[in-house]
């Protein structure tokens, strides 16, 4: 005789939720119910190695799994623990947990109610009433002396519980499907949903007599144990990529969170090859099922290129497993698993610097979009950048770290300049001053480079300073014949100012120039004219040279100077074309002319006075 049961009133309330709002796609309830036999099957594994007698003790341990197109069913089985008739009634009839009908209380009168306490208990299974009309619970308890159970309810109110006779251990669940879900009745789809979700489940999973899960979760094993070519197939399968990988990084910790990661460098940079902006590819799983595929939260967004799978047992869910409960808890995870990662990739730096130069030649604008976007690592990210420099060979790189060791004791600073190409930043009138000093200086060529330093701006107490604006002279410049005395390049100075009117602001003699005639320095000291004239350019509705003037220096012993204050006063018409000539000379070198064009005509007079 069946014993009918009614539904505590939040079983009610939450099969409700389940049912109608809960889950945003019904095929989740396969790795619900999965997911459950699999955690049956994990406590009787601990149950036989504790010694503890156990019911059918030679019965393989293993998840099945049928379908029946004619009748319209799906049967779930597992042979882990079972259940007697109290824990029948305990864990599918009733909430036992505290707490739980207050939070359902909110759960009705708010529209975003805190689902922190849904977690705390498992209702999986009562998604199974999202695609049933009627679902049958069979199960055997491991204890010797228990009795087989059945328990039946159609979700809409009771269920009735009877005991039946040749149970096996364990736990059958079998879906009476409604006509709207029929899909879960056939085979394909079935492995489908198990594929995506359950494929590394480290007991066997059957679809109907054929095992489906032969993907083993290598992340969970110690590396040590794994080959090589493991490792690549792994990386094949996850990243759908043939190409092997740059980097693989395999790591577990304890502390501050359990965590399992397998993380891939893919050989290509999709993105520099023109393809669409990468989306993270890195699989987030709790115990080997998965949570959430390609995990928007678990890494900043300039890891995105990453891909592999991150498994941690910490990670309280939601009632759906579709979103985490504790957002906290994710940003420690996040975290973590960053700073994990950029702490490998300063090693790899060290240990094997001609992979991390590949590395660094494929992924150095994401770690530049680190540092700009991304203050908590900002200052790690820092080891790992790059660049050129002035006292090293070319194409070859160097790091800020060893920029430092490299400092005389008397140099303060970290010194760049922005230029297109190493033969630029050479030729130009800002590396001067650092030829003369001795001092290194670090080329950059990309124009995210200045942003980076911008934003950086220290480094191991170092402040970065762009090489334009740094406060420095020439020690014990040598002095020419026929340069201009200091009252001379006053005069001069006060000249080129009345001429040039409000194309400049200040015109003063230069203490940093060697062999360049002048140089246009701004006279803000935070920005660079290079930045600040795409300042300028976000700026479309300013006229040129109403905003940004910059400062002009002369050289009082170049011939140009010299010759230029001579014919001042002979031929000023001349020396006025001259004048602005310099002044867009200095422009271009210091990349901030808009258009070079608007100056032809003008240096087209001045070959034709040369040539009379």
């Amino acid at each position: 005789m069946a014993e009918k049961h009614v539904f505590q009133a939040e079983i009610q309330q939450l099969l409700n939720i389940v049912i109608h709002s809960l889950y945003t796609d019904k095929e989740i309830f396969i790795r619900e119910l999965v997911s459950n036999a699999a955690d049956a099957l994990e406590k009787l594994r601990f149950t036989q190695s504790a010694g503890h007698p156990v019911f059918e003790s030679e019965s393989p341990l293993k998840i099945s799994i049928e379908t029946d197109e004619k009748e319209h069913r799906l049967v779930i089985s597992d042979s882990g623990v079972g259940m007697t008739h109290s824990e029948l009634v305990e864990n599918l009839g009733t909430i036992a947990h505290s707490g739980s009908k207050a939070f359902l209380q909110r759960l009705a009168t708010e529209q975003k109610p805190d689902v922190s306490l849904i977690g705390q208990f498992g209702v999986g299974f009562y998604s199974a009433f999202m695609v049933a009309s009627k679902v049958s619970v069979d199960s055997r308890s491991y204890l010797p002396e228990e009795k087989g159970w059945r328990w039946t309810s159609d979700g809409s109110g009771g269920y009735e519980i009877e005991e039946i006779e040749g149970a096996a251990r364990g736990t059958k669940i079998t879906l009476h499907l409604k006509e709207d879900s029929h899909e879960f009745n056939e085979s394909w789809r079935v492995e489908e949903v198990i594929k995506r979700y359950s494929s590394f489940i480290s007991f066997p999973i059957e679809l109907n007599a054929t095992l489906i899960n032969t993907k083993q979760a290598i992340w969970s094993r110690n590396k040590n144990e794994i080959k090589e070519e493991e490792y690549d197939e792994f990386y094949s399968y996850i990243g759908h990529d043939k190409e092997k990988p740059l980097f693989r990084l395999h790591f577990s910790a304890d502390a501050p969170l359990s965590i399992q990661a397998l993380l891939y460098v893919p050989g290509k940079n999709m993105e520099v090859m023109g393809m669409a902006r990468s989306e993270s590819e890195v699989n987030l799983y709790c115990r080997r099922v998965l949570i959430a595929p390609k995990a928007k939260a678990l890494f900043p967004e300039w890891l995105r290129f990453l891909k592999g799978a991150v498994d941690s047992e910490d990670l309280p869910l939601n009632i759906s497993r579709e979103n985490m409960q504790d957002t906290t808890l994710m940003q420690k995870l996040n975290k973590v698993l960053t700073t994990r990662f950029i702490k490998f990739l300063d090693d790899q730096s060290e240990k094997h610097p001609e992979d991390y130069t590949k590395f660094y030649k494929e992924y150095s604008r994401f770690l530049k979009e680190g540092i700009v976007t991304d203050y908590t690592h900002r200052d790690a990210l820092g080891k790992l950048l790059r660049f050129e420099s002035s006292t090293q060979p070319k194409d070859e790189q160097t790091s800020l770290a060893d920029y430092i060791k490299r400092m005389p004791s008397e140099q303060k600073d970290i010194y760049f300049l922005l230029a297109p190409s190493r033969a630029s930043a050479e030729s130009s009138p800002y590396y001067e001053v650092f030829v003369a000093r001795k001092y290194e200086v670090l080329f950059l060529s990309d124009p995210w480079d200045e942003f980076v330093m911008e934003h950086l701006r220290t480094f191991e107490g170092k402040t970065l300073q762009p090489a334009e604006k740094a406060d420095l002279t020439v020690e014990n410049p040598q002095k020419t014949d026929g340069e201009l005395s200091q009252d001379e390049a006053k005069e001069l100075a006060a000249w080129l100012k009345e001429s040039l009117g409000d194309r400049v602001g200040e015109v003063r003699a230069s203490e940093r120039l060697v062999g360049s005639p002048v140089v246009v320095v701004d006279k803000d000291k935070m920005l660079t004219a290079s930045m600040r004239q795409m300042l300028k350019r976000m700026k479309q509705d300013i006229p040129e040279d109403t905003e940004f003037k910059h400062d002009l220096e002369i050289n009082r012993s170049h011939s140009v100077i010299v010759r230029l204050n001579t014919i001042r006063n002979s031929n000023g018409p001349l020396a006025t074309k001259v004048a602005e000539q310099l002044l867009d000379n200095a422009k271009v070198a210091a990349g901030v002319m808009e258009d070079p064009r608007i100056m032809l005509a003008r240096l087209n007079d001045l070959l034709a006075e040369v040539l009379k």
